[in-house]
């Protein structure tokens, strides 16, 4: 239930934060700083501060989103969930990160991006990453390149559709984006509504 009428809303992350918390905990459990890129509404960020007091959640996104997470963020009043940051991955934003993370969160964005930006999203991982650090990735992907369901190639041709370069990625593709810049997938979490989550 939106408790919070006059702030960005997503019915998807009401929905799909729980699943993905029981699945994400383990790995909370164990990092103290975590960078979410594409924090959107910053309801994932508040749901899982909220639940891990001992970690820094730090929200990023692109400019146009951050008074809304930042909105959100300040109604909760959480300790653990400072300012937002500005991150878009096609400009020099991930060089104006001093903070190295040891765990980077991104939720539906993958599939929102174009494929050079997709590229661009993993680059820019290096110089942020702590050795050993965990990278989650939470979304539809294909397999072989084939869809996973029907209903997620009905979503892929109207991402398609925008004319924008957007589309459902191929998990091989992105095994190989991010094993260019060290991460190696550990588990690939089937999830509701035909969604994965990917544990590097």
């Amino acid at each position: 239930m939106n408790n919070h009428a006059d702030l960005p809303y997503s019915p998807a992350c009401e929905r799909n934060k729980e699943p993905i918390f029981a699945v994400i905990e383990p790995y909370l459990e164990r990092a103290n700083m975590v960078l979410e890129i594409g924090s959107g509404t910053a309801q994932h960020a508040v749901y899982f501060a909220e639940r891990c007091e001992h970690l820094v959640w730090q929200c990023a996104d692109q400019k146009h989103y951050l008074s809304g997470i930042a909105a959100r963020l300040k109604a909760c009043g959480l300790k653990n969930t400072p300012a937002p940051i500005e991150l878009d991955v096609n400009t020099q934003s991930y060089s104006q990160i001093s903070t190295q993370y040891d765990l980077i969160y991104s939720a539906n964005t993958l599939h929102i991006m174009d494929a050079a930006s997709v590229e661009q999203f993993f680059k820019g991982l290096q110089n942020i990453s702590k050795p050993n650090a965990t990278l989650i990735l939470y979304g539809p992907f294909k397999k072989n390149g084939h869809f996973t369901s029907p209903s997620n190639a009905e979503f892929d041709a109207s991402l398609r559709a925008r004319g924008e370069g957007s589309g459902i990625r191929d998990l091989e593709w992105i095994q190989e984006l991010a094993c260019n810049v060290g991460f190696a997938l550990k588990a690939d979490i089937q999830m509701p509504a035909n969604n994965q989550c990917l544990l590097f």
